[in-house]
């Protein structure tokens, strides 16, 4: 729990306003080919080399955004070149925090707490400590935590390092059409739910409520033609709807007040979330004691008895989808696609916290 000195209380919700999500990021890439001479200030001119084992990856499972990060290294196989701290679920006003990790130190960074990173670089830093941020590991410092670009530059900048069979996230002949979706997507749904969360008057919540609904509908007619958001194979527009998804009930449903259904009441966002939970490199990557415990305790301003809910059950997510009917598949294989191997001991989600990983 966080102490009154530290509590997140006030943070999220303005009274008598609409949630505003500020998308201020620290734009600096990781590139394939920088352009710059050597002896550059990497820091200076906002673009960083692309080098096996040289950054760190620092994406909590609790949150929508860094999920994203988790299952695009793990599709692309990218466990090699990037590195990965997690850290726990809850955080304060002073960032998140390695407390998952011996001595609650990440053992790479050596850092207790993400805000130690961001500062090394930017002492007076004025923004939040977001998750996902890629940290260079030989200075300690941040170098960017723009979650949107990190995901597209793994699957493009980073492609000398991807895995042999490592599904292409971005294809050419449908990322005009893939961009229109994903930008739909995040401003209506994976922003959407939280500006019903975090609405400051009934207004701005019933506004906001309507806007997601409209979209969600969208998305299930959308859904009742196609396997996937783009058609045959899954493509970064999934990983990117998935992340909101599968917090849905757990999460939107009642802490967020997105309540006109659950979930599993639409039929074909349903079976499409459950067809890619079931896939290799999704389903591993969720947590969902870390999810809940994330928002009912860090989100004071609208749970402020931080009790965590017991349910909903999640054995439902192993239950049969029916999305095969629709035709095609998760790896195009024609191209030579496949699912990413088991996933790494070290980086297993908690027996209990998923379906897949019964507790003892």
């Amino acid at each position: 729990m966080s102490t009154d000195q530290h509590s997140t209380r006030g943070t999220y919700v303005t009274p008598g306003q609409e949630y505003t999500r500020d998308t201020d990021y620290i734009e600096d890439r990781i590139l394939a080919d920088t352009g710059l001479a050597p002896g550059t200030d990497e820091r200076e001119r906002g673009v960083w080399p692309v080098e096996a084992g040289r950054y760190r990856l620092v994406a909590a499972r609790a949150c929508p955004w860094a999920n994203r990060t988790l299952i695009v290294r793990r599709l692309l196989g990218l466990e090699d070149a990037i590195s990965v701290g997690l850290p726990g679920p809850t955080h304060d006003s002073r960032s998140w925090r390695f407390d998952l990790d011996p001595d609650g130190r990440d053992p790479v960074l050596g850092t207790e707490r993400l805000q130690e990173n961001y500062f090394k670089r930017f002492p007076d830093y004025p923004k939040g400590i977001t998750v996902p941020a890629v940290v260079d590991i030989p200075s300690g410092e941040v170098v960017t935590n723009d979650f949107a670009q990190i995901t597209e530059d793994f699957s493009k900048q980073w492609r000398a390092f991807h895995r042999e069979g490592a599904p292409d996230l971005w294809p050419e002949a449908l990322e005009e059409e893939m961009r229109a979706v994903m930008k739909r997507v995040f401003t209506e749904v994976n922003n959407g739910v939280y500006r019903c969360g975090f609405a400051g008057s009934q207004e701005a919540y019933d506004a906001a409520y309507e806007r997601l609904w409209t979209a969600l509908d969208w998305l299930e007619q959308r859904l009742s033609e196609r396997r996937y958001l783009m058609g045959e194979h899954i493509t970064e527009a999934d990983v990117r709807l998935f992340t909101t998804l599968v917090r849905f009930d757990p999460v939107y449903h009642g802490h967020f007040k997105c309540n006109r259904s659950k979930l599993t009441e639409l039929p074909n966002l349903w079976g499409y979330a459950r067809d890619l939970f079931q896939t290799p490199g999704f389903e591993d990557t969720i947590d969902f004691q870390q999810i809940k415990r994330h928002y009912y305790v860090v989100h004071e301003d609208i749970n402020p008895t931080q009790i965590v809910p017991l349910g909903p059950d999640a054995s439902g997510w192993l239950t049969g989808h029916g999305r095969e009917a629709l035709g095609g598949s998760p790896f195009d294989a024609a191209a030579g696609a496949t699912a990413p191997g088991p996933v790494r001991e070290a980086e297993r989600v908690a027996a209990g916290h998923n379906p897949l990983y019964q507790a003892a």
